[in-house]
This record gives structure tokens, C-alpha cells and sequence, in this order.
């Protein structure tokens, strides 16, 4: 049986499908159109699931939507009528698509299904979408279940638990109380993208001081014992406006919104500083609460704000559950793949197996390409390339390159579902380098400084670099550990005289380029079984170099999703200081390329700036 599940219309839409309860295909919407977070239907992820799965869409038995339309409608309507009249403009805006697509979803489904699927279409709870996405492919039998985002129709959080083929959600809290909405206010203010610039603010936390966090427990969030909130909506404007907040706001934090790409300030590293603690008080509590009511020993997570890892960090330390497991597709993306599993196994009845590892297969479900297709791309670029038959050489070789410094594009397998590059779509370098992080930031990716690299770390020595709990794993990079004391390196002063982006310029660890200011890493354990040949990689560099671990980030540069097809990776290696580009056993030398493209280096400079 072959079940399709759909995201679409809000934030990265994307498909995935599924055989008999097994994980075929699932990838997200902007890897193919290069429209970083497209939310309009997911054509071309649709066309990918139908191809992986070798069927047409005649064959499809069930095809899933991860939210129901109407429910969101309805919200929409009701926030408009309370608002009334100071939401008449927003709700003009928002109508048309509305009228034209949302409101008419089996139309457009079949229309992207090129009218050969004769099936009903089923419409799921946005966040009966995330719980599934977050137990279904999970290593646990039973599960404690915590969803968390911004808004779905009406529920912005919920509690549940899943235990075999079945899901419960048992408690839930609604618009406009959003621990999501809240995090993405401070975004918006501190003057970063709505919807991508979250990231940023949790990387920018550590330069900053918590100052403000009783300011916004006492003013603009309460939050009880039990981790429920309700949000102060005289200082937010979401619900009628096209912004975040309103001049209430602005009053409580001593002036206007920062202005995109002006200088960061101590205010916006203390906002972030304070913001970042609240969310993680309210998780935790949330956690507790959920452990109390559960009485489990597993919890697994999804929703936007599971991709929290800081915060996921401190649930794994300091949390009451013994286990723990997080969507890596944790957003909208993973409400396609939570629809088709609910639908298969809750709604269908089929019994489940969990696998010990996960069922996600090291979330390496998008599309691969053989060396054939890779150099018959290359060929049509009049690129120069390299062919080694032999792993071991060519392994060898990659070793030795980034010893030298070299920062490489690692191009290989499946590509990854999810907004993490895990090894397959990734640019990797030498976790050593002083200079690593900044050469990265600037010359590669095109964006701040002060953004922190994410280590991969060779599963089998994660205990000598960073305070992970035995037997505990970060395959998914979705967790925050400490740089272990023995491998920190004293300061030249001390870390209290030091404030905002002047903790960047210190050498504060042995692996410098992935370890933030506060010896935190997000780090990625690689295991044989995952990623099998960047664990080769991986293990020469640790043989030849007595190194285990090396920088990983996602082979894109700012303002563009991470790269699908061999023909967006040469674009991105041509318009890039990158050095050197692996794609499967096909190398790229940038020096012997015929031409570098400065036009689109100054067009990614510029962008940099502007964006």
C-alpha cells in the first residue's frame, strides 16, 4: 500500500511517501525549485516520492494533507472578527490565496497528480502531523509526545503519548499563546528573517547576557508550574498585523526594531540571551509536566521549536526522561511524512515494529545521482574533474586535503530531509582551524561571523571531545553538548572581561572551529551504519591526524536552500572560495577550473549584504 503525505501553503512544503509503513521518499519543495522555504504545492517533491517509489499516481492507495484547511480558515476568520477592523488589511492580503488554493486543496491535488489519482484525499490535525512524525519513526515501543511550534489551525503546543501503532494527544494549548510566535518576535525585532532568522537568534544567545528575562516573564509571558503559558497580547501584533510586535514593545526594550543588516548591538545579544532562557524554562517545565502525567521513560519531539537544540540540550541533562528523540525534519517539512505514517498506522490500524536505531534511515531520503549523471553535468559546465575508482585512495587523499586547510564540498548519497546537512549535501573542513569559522562564514557562505559551525563527530570518541551521557547519540544534529574540560584551552583573559563578538576572536578549545563562545557545540555523532562513507572519511582523517572530528555545514550560501543535483553544487563550488568539490568519486580542483564566476561571487557578496 502507498500512502503520499503532503505540507504546503505555510512554510517549506514538501512530500513524502510510504510503503507498508516503510519511510520510501520524502523531500522538501525549495530543493528543487531553489526557492529557499517554498511553501507553494510541492510539485517537483511529488514527482521525486512517485519516481523513488518506482509507481504512478494511479497507484497511489492514500494520499494525506498534514493540517486541515478549514480548521485554519476558521482560525483566520475568528482572529480577523476580533481584531476588527484593525485586521481588515492583513485579512485582504491573506484572502485571495485563500479563495484560489487553500480553501480548494483536493482541486490542486489532483491537478499536481496529473488527475490519474482517484482516491479520497484525507486531512489530518497540523499537530497530530507532528506527533506522528515525532513517534512513528522513533527507536521507542511507547513514548511520551511533545509538539511545539508556532501555530497549526488552532493549537500551538501539544502533550500526548503514542504507544505501538496508536497516538493520543491529551492536552494542548491554542492561538494566540505560542512559545513559537513569542521566539519568533524576538527574531523579527532583533532583525532577522521571520521563519529562517531563528537560527541566528539562538546562535547569537551565548554573546549576549539574560537581562531581560524577567522583564518578559513579568511582562509578556506567564508561565505556571505545569509549563503552561498564555502570552500578554497588548505587546504583540501577529494577530492583526503583518509585524510582530507593536510600540508597546518597542517601549519595553528601550526603542525600535533593529534594522536588517545594521550593526548587532549589546541589546539584541542580551534580547537573545533573555529570550533563549525563557523557552528553555518553559520546555523544561513542560517536560516535567508531560513526565508526570505520563509516567514514561521516552520522549520524543517535533514542531518548529524542536529545533531548539540548545533547549533540547538541557531536556537531554537535566530533563526527567531517559530517552530522547527529535524529528530532524522537526518543521512543516516533517508534518508530510507524520501524515503518511499516521495515516498507515493510526488510522489504518497496521501494527507497528519500532526499530531499535529509528526507522528514518539517517533522514537520507531525497534524491542520489550516479557518476555517470555527475560527470555528464560536468561535462555539459566544460568543468575539469577527476575520476578515482579506488574509495581508499580517494579517501586518503580528502584526509589529507583538509589537514591542509582545504574547505571541500562533500557531495554524496541521498540527500538529507530536513533543514540539516548530515553528511551527504554538506561543506566540511578541518575542526582545528583558528581561521576555519570566519573563512567559512565569509568567503563561502556569505554570512555573519559570529554564526557557529556544527562538529561530526565519529560516534566512537564523541566521549573524549564533549559531555554526551554514555550511550546517548546526536545523529540528527539536534543537540547541544559541552567541549569537554580536557579539551578547552585557557583564555588569554578572563572570559568575564570579555562582551559581545570580542568572545569570538579567542581560541577557546582544540577543535576552535565548532566550538561556540560558551564551549558548546551542536554536534553530530556519524556512525558506520548511517553515513557509512563520511565515517570512512572521517576515520582515515582520525588515523592519519589523530582527529576525530571535522567541521559541517550545509553546502548552500545565504539566501539559497541546500544544494540537490550536481549541477547546484558546481554552481555553488564556481561561485564560492571553496577549494574542492567530491561529488561521489568525481573531483573538482578550483584552481584547474577555466573560470571562476565573479559575477555571481559579487552577486552573493552583494546579497549578503542586503538580505
Amino acid at each position: 500500500m502507498h500512502i503520499l503525505g503532503i505540507s504546503a501553503f505555510y512554510h517549506d512544503s514538501a512530500a513524502a511517501l510510504v510503503e507498508d509503513g516503510r519511510i520510501v521518499a520524502a523531500a522538501q519543495e525549495e530543493r528543487f525549485t531553489r526557492i529557499k522555504h517554498d511553501s507553494g504545492f510541492p510539485i517537483h517533491a511529488v514527482d521525486y516520492c512517485l519516481a523513488a517509489a518506482g509507481i504512478t499516481a494511479d497507484r497511489l492507495d492514500h494520499v494525506v494533507f498534514y493540517e486541515k484547511p478549514l480548521s485554519k480558515f476558521d482560525r483566520l476568520l475568528e482572529t480577523y472578527l476580533a481584531y476588527a477592523p484593525r485586521g481588515f488589511g492583513q485579512f485582504l492580503l491573506a484572502l485571495p490565496t485563500w479563495l484560489r488554493q487553500k480553501l480548494h486543496l483536493p482541486r490542486e491535488m489532483s491537478r499536481a497528480l496529473g488527475g490519474r489519482y482517484r482516491g479520497r484525499y484525507v486531512f489530518l490535525e497540523h499537530h497530530e502531523s507532528h506527533a506522528a512524525a515525532a513517534f512513528f519513526p522513533s527507536p521507542f515501543d511507547e513514548a511520551a509526545i511533545l509538539t511545539m511550534d508556532g501555530v497549526g489551525e488552532w493549537t500551538t503546543a501539544s502533550l500526548g503519548v503514542g504507544r505501538g501503532h496508536r497516538i493520543e494527544l491529551l492536552k494542548t494549548i491554542r492561538f494566540p499563546h505560542s512559545l513559537g510566535l513569542l521566539y519568533t518576535a524576538f527574531t523579527w525585532f532583533t532583525g532577522f528573517k521571520v521563519n529562517s532568522g531563528e537560527y541566528k537568534l539562538m546562535g547569537l544567545a551565548p554573546y549576549g547576557r539574560p537581562i531581560y528575562r524577567d522583564l518578559i516573564l513579568d511582562r509578556l509571558i506567564h508561565v505556571a508550574e505545569d509549563g503552561s503559558f498564555r502570552l500578554n497580547m497588548d505587546y504583540f501584533t501577529y494577530g492583526h498585523r503583518n509585524v510582530m510586535v507593536g510600540r508597546r514593545f518597542e517601549k519595553l526594550f528601550g526603542g525600535p526594531p533593529r534594522r536588517p543588516e545594521s550593526p548587532l548591538t549589546q541589546r539584541e545579544m542580551d534580547m537573545a540571551a533573555s529570550i533563549q532562557a525563557v523557552v528553555e524554562q518553559v520546555v523544561l517545565r513542560t517536560v516535567r509536566h508531560l513526565h508526570e502525567m505520563t509516567q514514561m521513560k521516552n520522549l520524543v519531539l517535533a514542531g518548529g521549536v524542536a529545533l531548539n537544540c540548545v533547549a533540547n540540550g538541557r531536556i537531554l541533562r537535566e530533563g526527567p526522561f531517559e530517552r530522547l528523540w527529535i524529528q530532524p525534519a522537526a518543521g512543516d517539512a516533517g508534518g508530510a511524512l507524520g501524515a503518511a505514517l499516521f495515516t498507515w498506522h493510526h488510522l489504518l490500524g497496521n501494527e507497528r515494529t519500532a526499530d531499535p536505531r529509528d526507522s528514518q534511515q539517517g533522514s537520507l531520503l531525497g534524491p542520489a545521482f550516479t557518476p555517470e549523471q555527475i560527470t555528464a553535468c560536468l561535462d555539459e559546465a566544460g568543468a575539469v574533474y577527476h575520476i578515482h575508482e579506488d574509495e581508499a585512495v580517494l579517501l586518503d587523499h580528502i584526509a589529507d586535503l583538509i589537514n591542509d586547510g582545504k574547505v571541500i564540498g562533500w557531495f554524496q548519497g541521498r540527500m538529507e530531509f530536513g533543514p540539516r546537512a548530515l553528511g551527504s549535501r554538506s561543506i566540511i573542513g578541518d575542526a582545528r582551524s583558528d581561521q576555519m569559522q570566519v573563512t567559512m562564514n565569509l568567503k563561502i557562505k556569505f554570512r555573519e561571523s559570529f554564526r557557529p559551525f556544527a562538529p561530526c563527530v565519529l560516534r566512537e570518541h564523541t566521549a573524549e571531545y564533549f559531555d554526551l551521557r554514555p550511550g546517548d547519540q546526536s545523529p540528527y544534529m539536534l543537540l547541544v553538548a559541552d567541549v569537554r574540560p580536557e579539551k578547552r584551552l585557557p583564555l588569554d583573559v578572563p572570559l568575564e572581561s570579555l562582551q559581545g563578538f570580542d568572545k569570538l576572536r579567542t581560541r577557546r578549545s582544540v577543535i576552535p572551529a565548532v566550538t561556540h563562545v560558551d564551549y558548546s557545540a551542536r554536534i553530530q555523532t556519524v556512525d558506520p551504519d548511517r553515513h557509512p562513507k563520511l565515517h570512512r572519511l572521517m576515520s582515515r582523517f582520525h588515523e592519519k591526524y589523530g582527529c576525530s572530528v571535522i567541521v559541517n555545514t550545509s553546502f548552500n550560501i545565504r539566501g539559497e536552500p541546500i544544494v540537490c543535483r550536481p549541477e547546484h553544487a558546481y554552481r555553488c563550488f564556481m561561485a564560492t572560495q571553496m577549494d574542492v568539490l567530491v561529488m561521489e568519486n568525481v573531483v573538482l580542483y578550483k584552481a584547474e577550473q577555466r573560470g571562476v564566476d565573479e559575477q555571481a561571487v559579487s552577486r552573493y557578496k552583494q546579497q549578503f549584504e542586503l538580505d
